[in-house]
């Protein structure tokens, strides 16, 4: 059940002017049909997304890592936004200092209208050059569902793509990580729908709470971060996040 104190307290806190940042994990996805690819749910053909999402598994057998994100894309390709989604989106267009970070790979919070996104591990609908050839961008956006060849191959030089994700193993972008830390300069600071164990995603609320914000959790399960924010939700962002957004005035 939700708690009309907490959320009457929580929407005292967006006022117009206020400086919202707001993290996302899978859990915000998870309403949506977007399966999570972790523990014992989470296997594909008996393989861990540990085992395949890393440069050394493309290197030794670039299909079978092309075939999970081949059918990861399909799934995703029939998911629609769901109301946490569309709230957020609304959010980024309704208050000047808005910041969407998000875990998420998937692509539905720009699907649901929110822009900019802060994308700490990038989008399983980018691509790039596995061989890295000067002909061809750092990375591009590519639709197709499903491709027609596994892996598909750059049309510069011929060479294989790999997904636009960043595996594990891998440095995140310094830029993105830049400006994930000065979004936590901010007066409200909300994390979603993650474990909040992975850094430095994991640290950026605490980052937020030394510079001053309310910090918010809005998940159904208990995290690390519970015991260190100011308010705690204990509920599906999907169901929350409409609840706040009627009291917000018009």
């Amino acid at each position: 059940m939700l708690d009309g104190p907490v959320l009457d307290r929580l929407a005292r806190t967006l006022t117009p002017d206020a400086r919202i940042t707001v993290m996302t994990g899978a859990g915000v996805s998870a309403a949506s049909g977007v399966p999570t690819f972790r523990g014992s749910t989470g296997l594909w053909r008996n393989f861990r997304a540990e085992d395949l999402a890393t440069p050394e598994a493309f290197a030794r057998n670039p299909r079978t890592v092309w075939e999970w994100y081949d059918w990861r894309r399909q799934l995703i390709a029939r998911c629609v936004p769901n109301r946490a989604h569309e709230i957020l989106a609304s959010w980024s267009r309704r208050f000047p200092a808005f910041t969407l970070i998000t875990q998420n790979v998937d692509g539905l919070h720009e699907r649901a209208g929110t822009d900019p996104v802060l994308r700490m591990h990038g989008s399983i609908w980018d691509v790039s050059c596995w061989n890295g050839c000067a002909a061809s961008p750092p990375r591009w956006r590519d639709d197709t569902v499903p491709f027609t060849a596994l892996p598909p191959t750059c049309a510069h030089c011929g060479g294989p793509l790999r997904p636009g994700v960043v595996w594990f193993g891998e440095p995140l972008d310094p830029e993105v990580v830049d400006a994930c830390l000065d979004a936590t300069r901010c007066d409200v600071f909300f994390t979603s729908g993650t474990s909040a164990v992975v850094y430095p995603a994991a640290g950026l609320v605490a980052h937020a709470r030394r510079h001053g914000a309310t910090t918010v959790e809005v998940n159904p399960e208990g995290t690390p971060a519970s015991g260190e924010v100011d308010l705690v939700i204990a509920q599906p962002a999907e169901l929350v996040l409409p609840v706040v957004d009627a009291q917000l005035p018009r």
